[in-house]
């Protein structure tokens, strides 16, 4: 039987540290805004106004403008990351149990924002790369049917077809998360007098605009994909795309038993278990606000 020795919420600064460091490395958390969400799980309400604002006279009748109202489930689904270690941490001082937390919450911090993104893109367990009955359709990959075709000799048309797309069905286009292939395809463009259009670009630099509009390049907009893999998702992630945690995360230190299901005991080898848990939930709130850039795998 497992026996938990401590089971217990990160402090705030542990938790803070954890969010700060997933919106560094997580194209979505970069892009988008994250929000509480009830562990239960929350309803988000889209409304779609028909038509214009009306102009009244005085005495005029007013006129039904139209309304249509769609509720959006964001659900939180539970993510942990566990590591056995020597038994010796439960004999370090406390201070070094502190260095050794926080190392271990960064790695977490890490792991959660590209996970963040492999799941919400593609609708995968990240531990294993497969589908996740779980996750669903509840992902850029299956939501998002408008899909352009990526041009390699011509990036910047390619992302010009895509903002016309966007901007013929009256929607906002905020940011675009681009794969390597896509900006390793701008840093070749050159302008009348031979030098690069974006030299911030080369060697494979990063940027966090291109032209104005807020970027993050990323390898998990096309990770994992065997066939036709994005080279870019552009849209509203900062109206109609919200993630967040529904739950502090949590550490347990796990001194008995298997918990990791290995076969092996944890007393008899002389470890512990470290294990953190979180619930996180997100939603795409308008799939017609995005555009996936495809190219053939």
């Amino acid at each position: 039987m497992t026996v938990l020795s401590q089971g217990k919420l990160f402090d705030p600064i542990l938790l803070n540290k954890v969010i700060s460091n997933v919106k560094g490395h997580s194209s979505l958390a970069k892009l988008s805004t994250q929000k509480p969400i009830p562990f239960s799980g929350s309803k988000e309400f889209i409304f779609s106004m028909d038509n214009e604002i009306d102009i009244v006279a005085e005495n005029g009748k007013k006129g039904h403008g139209g309304i249509s109202l769609e509720p959006i489930a964001i659900i939180p689904l539970k993510i942990e990351y566990g590591a056995r270690v020597s038994d010796e941490f439960m004999m370090a001082s406390e201070e070094r149990k502190i260095e050794i937390m926080g190392d271990f919450v960064d790695g977490f911090a890490k792991k959660t924002a590209k996970g963040l993104d492999l799941m919400a893109f593609h609708g995968i367990n990240p531990r294993t790369g497969e589908p996740s009955n779980i996750i669903g359709d509840n992902c850029f990959d299956k939501k998002v049917t408008q899909t352009v075709q990526f041009d390699e000799q011509d990036p910047d048309g390619t992302m010009g077809v895509v903002n016309n797309m966007i901007d013929g069905a009256d929607r906002d286009v905020s940011g675009a998360a681009l794969d390597p292939m896509f900006t390793t395809a701008m840093s070749k463009l050159k302008n009348a007098e031979g030098r690069s259009l974006y030299p911030q670009l080369a060697w494979g630099g990063k940027v966090d605009e291109i032209n104005g509009l807020p970027v993050d390049k990323n390898k998990t907009v096309s990770a994992t994909m065997k066939n036709d893999k994005n080279a870019a998702i552009v849209g509203d992630f900062e109206g109609m795309f919200k993630w967040g945690y529904a739950k502090e995360a949590f550490m347990k230190i796990i001194e008995y038993g298997d918990p990791d299901n290995s076969g092996t005991d944890l007393a008899g080898s002389n470890q512990i278990y470290l294990r953190v848990e979180a619930f996180i939930g997100w939603a795409i709130f308008d799939a017609s606000s995005f555009v996936r850039v495809v190219k053939a795998g």
